[in-house]
């Protein structure tokens, strides 16, 4: 299969930078990542017809350059509003307002428990439940095995549960 920059690497570009600003946490940071994902590509580009998955072989590079810019900021990073407001998606509508702000409370709060998991838990439920990326691609993206990336998402989504119900009973 021949690869084409403007077609086949080039809409990447939203995915990459949500996984970025997934790991890194910051909006920035993220789209030089994303920038620095591309030069990657682009350079290595005598070799795309050797590259089985073009789209996950963008996916590894883009999280080992966030993984890298994550290090050099040694997890100084800013809040997760930032990027919580830039991966809302429309939601359902609600009946009222306040259902609708609660929903909204709800949706933050996962995100911001999302924001606390160990990272590779936070990026195999990012590129699962975000991204919607089959479990195959997800481990060959992370270079583990497949079942590794389901005990990922099972442990994250166990956390997550765990911890939405403690705050919601404390009303935290």
């Amino acid at each position: 299969m021949k690869v084409d920059f403007r077609n086949d690497i080039l809409p990447l570009k939203d995915a990459l930078y949500r996984l970025a600003l997934r790991i890194t946490l910051d909006s920035a940071e993220a789209e030089d990542v994303v920038q620095e994902t591309m030069l990657k590509l682009w350079n290595r580009r005598d070799r795309w017809d050797e590259i089985e998955s073009i789209e996950a072989f963008a996916m590894t590079i883009c999280r080992n350059l966030s993984l890298d810019a994550l290090k050099r900021a040694e997890n100084n990073h800013v809040s997760f509003d930032e990027a919580a407001a830039l991966l809302s998606t429309p939601n359902i509508q609600h009946p009222t307002p306040f259902d609708h702000t609660v929903a909204q409370d709800r949706i933050q709060i996962v995100r911001q428990i999302i924001d606390t998991l160990p990272e590779k838990q936070r990026t195999c439920v990012q590129l699962r439940d975000i991204e919607e990326k089959p479990y195959k691609e997800i481990a060959a993206i992370l270079d583990i095995s497949e079942e590794q990336v389901k005990v990922n998402i099972f442990r994250a989504r166990q956390s997550i549960r765990q911890r939405f119900a403690e705050m919601e009973n404390y009303k935290l």
